[in-house]
C-alpha cells in the first residue's frame, strides 16, 4: 500500500492550501493517480484499521441498486440522509435504475448489468463504463457522486486474459473516504471478474481534487509513520450474478477477509 501512503506524503508536502464546501479547509493537490495489483493481495490499508465490514455492506447496497439507510446495515451514510432514511438517487440508484421516472412508468437503465453483458460479449470494447454522474439529479442526490465514472479493460489472451477497472474519483478524503473507496473498488473489481470468468488485475485509481482535510493532518502524520504489513486476501465464496438488483444473493458472509494485520485504529473526524 505504500502507493496510497505516496498520495499523502505528496498532498503533506505539497498540497495547495484551500477552503471547501464544509468550512474545514484542505491542503489540495489535483490529477493524481495510485495502481494497485489484485494479484499481489488485496489493497486495504494496513497503516491504520479499516472496516471491511462495511465496505462490503456498502457495496452490495450499491449493487442491489438501493438508497435508504434502512437496508445499509452500517452508520457510515447517517449523516447525509433525511428523517425517513433517503438519500435520494445515489450511486446504487444510478448504477441500477439510470434515468428512472416512476411517474411516466419509465423504467431505469441498468448499467451494471448492461457492462457485465458488453464485458461477455465485446471484451475488446472501450465503452466499458458505468456512471454515477447523472448531472440533472445531482441537486436530488444527499450528497454528489464523489466517485464520479468507473471503466473496465480487458487485457491479455486466452486462459491469461485479465480484468482492470479505473476510477475517476472526483472528489478524494484521503485519510478518511480513499482507504474505504479503494477497499471497494477492488471488491468490485473482483466481484465483476468472478461473473465474466476473469481475472482480476489492476486497479487504477484517479484522482480530480485529492485533499487531506487540515484536521486530518496530524492523524496523516502518524499514519505515516508506520510500516505497512503484508497485505490480506479475498475470499468471494459463491457466484456473483450481477444480472439485475434482484438478483443479488451475495451477502457479507460471503465475503471473507483473509489475514488482515494492521495498525491501530485512527479516528478522524468527518467533514460533512
Amino acid at each position: 500500500m505504500r502507493a496510497y501512503l505516496d498520495l499523502l506524503r505528496q498532498v503533506l508536502d505539497h498540497g495547495e492550501r484551500r477552503t471547501d464546501r464544509t468550512g474545514t479547509g484542505t491542503l489540495s493537490l489535483f490529477g493524481m493517480q495510485a495502481r494497485f495489483d489484485l494479484r499481489e493481495g488485496f489493497p486495504l490499508v494496513t497503516t491504520k484499521k479499516v472496516i471491511f465490514e462495511s465496505v462490503k455492506k456498502e457495496l452490495l447496497w450499491f449493487l442491489r441498486g438501493e438508497t435508504n439507510i434502512q437496508t445499509l446495515g452500517c452508520g457510515i451514510w447517517d449523516a447525509w440522509a433525511r428523517p425517513d432514511g433517503e438519500l435520494g438517487p445515489i450511486y446504487g440508484h444510478q448504477w441500477r435504475k439510470w434515468g428512472e421516472d416512476l411517474a411516466a412508468e419509465r423504467p431505469g437503465f441498468d448499467q451494471i448489468a448492461r457492462v457485465v453483458e458488453q464485458i461477455r460479449r465485446d471484451p475488446s470494447s472501450r465503452r466499458l463504463l458505468v456512471s454515477a454522474w447523472n448531472a440533472p439529479e445531482i441537486e436530488k442526490m444527499a450528497l454528489a457522486p464523489c466517485h464520479a465514472l468507473f471503466q473496465f479493460y480487458v487485457a491479455g489472451e486466452g486462459a491469461s486474459r485479465r480484468l482492470d477497472l479505473q476510477l475517476y474519483q472526483r472528489s478524494a478524503d484521503l485519510a478518511v473516504g480513499v482507504p474505504f473507496n479503494i477497499a471497494s473498488y477492488a471488491l468490485l473489481l473482483m466481484m465483476v471478474a468472478r461473473a465474466t470468468g476473469l481475472t482480476p488485475g489492476f486497479f487504477v485509481h484517479t484522482f480530480g481534487d485529492a485533499h487531506i482535510y487540515l484536521n486530518h493532518v496530524d492523524g496523516v502524520r502518524v499514519q505515516l509513520e508506520r510500516e505497512p504489513l503484508p497485505l490480506p486476501t479475498v475470499l468471494i465464496k459463491k457466484d456473483v450474478d450481477l444480472s439485475a438488483p434482484g438478483a443479488m444473493t451475495l451477502t457479507p458472509d460471503d465475503i471473507e477477509l483473509v489475514g488482515y494485520r494492521h495498525h491501530a485504529f485512527i479516528k478522524f473526524p468527518i467533514a460533512v
